[in-house]
C-alpha cells in the first residue's frame, strides 16, 4: 500500500553540474609480488586526481575486486567528498568492462579514462579541456604526449591534414625529452638519447597538439562510449585486444582527432613509487593554473552518427590516408 505521493514527482529537472568525469579502476587484491607497491601508487594517484582537478569535474572510481584495505580506502575518501562516486565490485570482471560499464552510466559530456597508477599534474584537466574547445571535431585528449603515436588509430587526424582542415609539421621538442623517457620507462620501452628527435604537431590557430596517444589516461567525447564502442562485455581480465577494440579504434571509428597535449602534465608510474613522483607531485601541486575555458562550448561537442557501412569506409580510410601521408612527408627521415 503507498501512502502519499513521492516527492520526488515534483522536484524540478536535475543541473548537471559538472561537464567532465574521470573514471579510475583499481584493482589490487593484495601487496604480495606484482603488488607489492600498488597501494601506495595507487594513493598517490588518487591524491594527485583529487588535488588537481577543478569544480567542473567529477571522480569515479571502479573498485574492481580488490582487498579490503583498498576499500576502505575508497569509502573513507567518499566520504570526505574527496571523490564523488564509487563502484564496488567483489570480484573482477576484467578492466575493460569495469571502465566502459562506467563510462556508459557517466552524464558528463567529457569522460577520462585513466589508470590506477597515474600521477596528475596540475593543470592537466584545463589543458586537455583547451584542446577540444581549439581544434575541430576532437574525440580523445590524452595529457601524455607520445612521440610515436602518430598512426595508431589516427587516420582520422591524417584526414584532417591532408583536407588542410589543420596545419601540419615535425618539429623538434626538447622540452619533452626528459618526460617521455620517463613514459618509456615506466612501459620498459628502450628510451631515447636524442633530444632533437622529430614531433607530429598539429596546429589550428595558437593551438598545437601531437598526434596520437597511449591509452593509459585518455580523455574522450561522451558519445564515443555510446555510440561507437562495441555492446558485447570483452571478458577479457586485461590487455590482449580489449584496449584496443574498446578504447582505440572506437575513437578512430568515429572519424574525430586523437591528439595529445604538446607538453606533458601526467606520468605513468607503473607498478612502483619513485622519490621523483613525490618530488613532482608536492611540486606541481603549487603551481598556478589560469586557463579559461567555455563550458557551453564544450557541451555543444557533437555527436557523430554511426551505421554499419561506416566500419567499411573506416578501413578504407585509414589505409588510404596513411599510404597518401607516409608519400607526402616522406622526407621527415629523423622522425
Amino acid at each position: 500500500m503507498r501512502v502519499g505521493s513521492n516527492p520526488q514527482k515534483f522536484d524540478k529537472k536535475i543541473d548537471l553540474e559538472t561537464h567532465h568525469r574521470v573514471i579510475v579502476v583499481v584493482y589490487i587484491p593484495n601487496e604480495d609480488g606484482f603488488y607489492k607497491n600498488s597501494y601506495d601508487v595507487f594513493k598517490l594517484c588518487l591524491d594527485s586526481l583529487v588535488s588537481s582537478t577543478n569544480t567542473n569535474c567529477a571522480i569515479t572510481i571502479v573498485n574492481n575486486g580488490s582487498s579490503s584495505k583498498v576499500t576502505n580506502l575508497l569509502n573513507e575518501y567518499l566520504e570526505n567528498d574527496k571523490i564523488d562516486t564509487v563502484i564496488h565490485h567483489k570480484r573482477n570482471i576484467g578492466k575493460i568492462d569495469a571502465l566502459i560499464g562506467a563510462a556508459r552510466g557517466t552524464r558528463e559530456q567529457l569522460i577520462t579514462y585513466s589508470d590506477s597508477d597515474i600521477l596528475f599534474l596540475k593543470g592537466w584537466q584545463e589543458n586537455v579541456e583547451k584542446l577540444f574547445t581549439s581544434f575541430p571535431n576532437v574525440g580523445a585528449v590524452s595529457p601524455i604526449p607520445v612521440r610515436k603515436g602518430i598512426f595508431a588509430f589516427t587516420s582520422s587526424v591524417l584526414v584532417s591534414i591532408l583536407s588542410n582542415k589543420v596545419k601540419f609539421r615535425f618539429q623538434s621538442i626538447p622540452n619533452n625529452f626528459d618526460t617521455y623517457n620517463r613514459y618509456l620507462e615506466s612501459i620498459n620501452w628502450d628510451l631515447e638519447t636524442d633530444d632533437k628527435k622529430l614531433w607530429p604537431v598539429v596546429y589550428k590557430n595558437s593551438a598545437k597538439a601531437i598526434i596520437g596517444s597511449g591509452h593509459q589516461v585518455l580523455t574522450i567525447s561522451r558519445d564515443i562510449a555510446l555510440k561507437f564502442t562495441p555492446l558485447a562485455p570483452s571478458l577479457i581480465l586485461v590487455g590482449g585486444d580489449s584496449e584496443n577494440n574498446y578504447v582505440d579504434r572506437p575513437i578512430d571509428l568515429s572519424g574525430k582527432l586523437r591528439l595529445s597535449t604538446f607538453e606533458n602534465y601526467a606520468y605513468h608510474m607503473g607498478n612502483t613509487l619513485e622519490e621523483w613522483m613525490l618530488d613532482e607531485y608536492k611540486i606541481k601541486l603549487k603551481t598556478k593554473v589560469e586557463i579559461s575555458i567555455d563550458k557551453e562550448i564544450i557541451k555543444k561537442i557533437g555527436v557523430t552518427p554511426y551505421s554499419k557501412i561506416k566500419l567499411k569506409i573506416y578501413s578504407l580510410r585509414k589505409r588510404i590516408a596513411k599510404k597518401i601521408f607516409k608519400f607526402k612527408y616522406k622526407k621527415s627521415t629523423n622522425y
